[in-house]
């Protein structure tokens, strides 16, 4: 079965504007075009039209996704599930959230007011447990448990002024970042203030500082795709690869 791009957009509630974008920039191609220039898809376009969506929904960047689905080795199924785990994953922390957001409802009504570190501890408590669920593993062999659990620790005796000067500079660090890729330079001084940047954060959560730690951390973010993809999805496609380059030539100095 085909469709027309009236008929695409109106199956799918995308608009034909922005499918014709997504034609131009080789994003979902229709499997046709006839003479007269009007666009067909078929099964296959509608697929990958749904995958585009979840992706998007997930706030991940139309470059980012074009990479991904344009792989050599992408896999329709395999796709499904990882979306899975991540909408899984972005239900728990709407939860969470909604959790902490009737709570403060309710101590403002009964005018029991809940205290700063009450306001953040839900926030602390999920990138605790989804850093577990993601990463946990990895970084407990690799750094072992009491190292992982202090900075955990570290993470939840954290003030609200702490925790969002930590959020800030990680902000600040994408930023730099993204200035840094545009010069291509992994050692410009731009560069290198983004590694610095990346220590500072670090140093929020970390019990020590190490040039070691840092670098072998920084060699996950390549090793390991969930770490590529965080900073890849945040940034641009080769944002990750560009911050452990950053990171080797800072902690060689």
């Amino acid at each position: 079965m085909e469709y027309t791009i009236q008929e695409l957009a109106q199956l799918s509630g995308v608009s034909t504007r922005t499918l014709r974008y997504y034609d131009e920039i080789g994003l979902l191609k229709p499997a046709r075009t006839n003479e007269a220039g009007y666009r067909f898809y078929g099964q296959w376009e509608v697929d990958m039209l749904q995958q585009i969506l979840f992706y998007r929904a997930l706030d991940m960047k139309l470059a980012t996704i074009q990479a991904i689905i344009q792989a050599p080795n992408f896999q329709h199924a395999e796709a499904l599930k990882t979306h899975r785990a991540a909408l899984l994953q972005r239900k728990e922390q709407l939860e969470t959230i909604l959790q902490t957001v009737e709570k403060t409802i309710q101590s403002i009504e009964e005018e029991q007011p809940m205290s700063n570190e009450e306001k953040f501890k839900g926030f602390k408590e999920k990138l605790i447990e989804n850093n577990e669920k993601q990463y946990g593993k990895e970084i407990r062999e690799k750094y072992g448990n009491e190292t992982v659990d202090a900075s955990n620790a570290k993470l939840m005796n954290m003030t609200e002024q702490q925790y969002q000067a930590m959020q800030q500079l990680e902000q600040q660090m994408f930023e730099r970042l993204a200035e840094a890729m545009k010069l291509g330079d992994t050692t410009s001084d731009i560069a290198m203030e983004v590694a610095e940047l990346h220590k500072r954060w670090l140093n929020f959560t970390w019990k020590e500082y190490s040039k070691e730690a840092h670098a072998g951390l920084a060699q996950m973010y390549i090793a390991d795709e969930r770490f590529t993809a965080y900073y890849d999805e945040r940034g641009e496609t080769g944002a990750a690869q560009f911050l452990h380059d950053a990171i080797i030539a800072y902690t060689s100095k």
